[in-house]
């Protein structure tokens, strides 16, 4: 990390109000009580929706101020583009709701009428969506960043395409790669800091670390704090 900056990386969240809230007072009071003075920038990596019960929370959430003395990235997760993309009419529901999307539908106050076709359940729920999310999430979900680049280090959700150049990278590969990213051993210039795939504890390869710790699943949401040349680990519990 640069001189001066101490980063704190946050892993998927997917609903998990609680979990994220207990994640940040650690992470406030770990700033606090370090004797170097820093610029604190908070990471998020990305999947704040789907699968947990309070996604309209966590938007609700991240769509406030951040802590204060922090500065905040918010990057773009493969579950958030699947809900930016079904409010903008793309046809991504079957696999959205196979995937978590409903609990989303859900804490916006809209089930599913399993008594229609699948076509008819899905325009409904678009449509009664579309009036349940308000303006400051639709903005937060267009918004989302793709990737961070911040000393040695690359932030983004899933990884990277091995071989082609950070700055080629495209939004595909950013949200949704797992190999052949997970098993490359090669260096892309930067350590990759991910989420996206669920590991019990934080993998701490060469070239790259994961922090997605399955904290809708376990209760165990990770973050990664960089200062200087060290890493060390925050956690709302123990992995499974």
């Amino acid at each position: 990390m640069p001189q001066g900056a101490r980063v704190y990386a946050v892993g998927d969240v997917h609903g998990r109000i609680d979990l994220l809230r207990a994640l940040e007072a650690q992470i406030v009071a770990d700033a606090a009580s370090r004797a170097e003075r820093c610029r604190n920038l908070l990471v998020y990596l990305g999947d704040y929706v789907d699968r947990g019960f309070d996604s309209r929370k966590v938007l609700d959430h991240l769509a406030s101020e951040p802590p204060d003395d922090f500065d905040r990235v918010l990057l773009l997760g493969n579950h958030d583009a699947w809900l930016r993309d079904f409010l903008a009419g793309e046809p991504v529901g079957e696999s959205w709701l196979r995937f978590g999307g409903d609990a989303t539908l859900l804490s916006y106050g809209v089930p599913l009428a399993l008594d229609r076709s699948p076509e008819e359940r899905l325009s409904e729920a678009r449509d009664r969506l579309q009036t349940e999310v308000p303006a400051t999430h639709r903005r937060l979900l267009v918004d989302l960043e793709l990737a961070l680049p911040f000393g040695d280090y690359l932030f983004c959700h899933a990884g990277i395409r091995p071989g082609v150049p950070l700055a080629d990278q495209v939004e595909e590969d950013l949200i949704w790669i797992r190999e052949p990213f997970l098993s490359w051993v090669g260096d892309a210039g930067k350590i990759i800091v991910h989420g996206h795939t669920v590991e019990d504890a934080p993998a701490i390869r060469r070239n790259r670390i994961g922090i997605d710790t399955g904290a809708c699943y376990t209760g165990n949401l990770t973050c990664v704090v960089l200062e200087g040349t060290d890493h060390r680990f925050l956690s709302t519990g123990q992995p499974r």
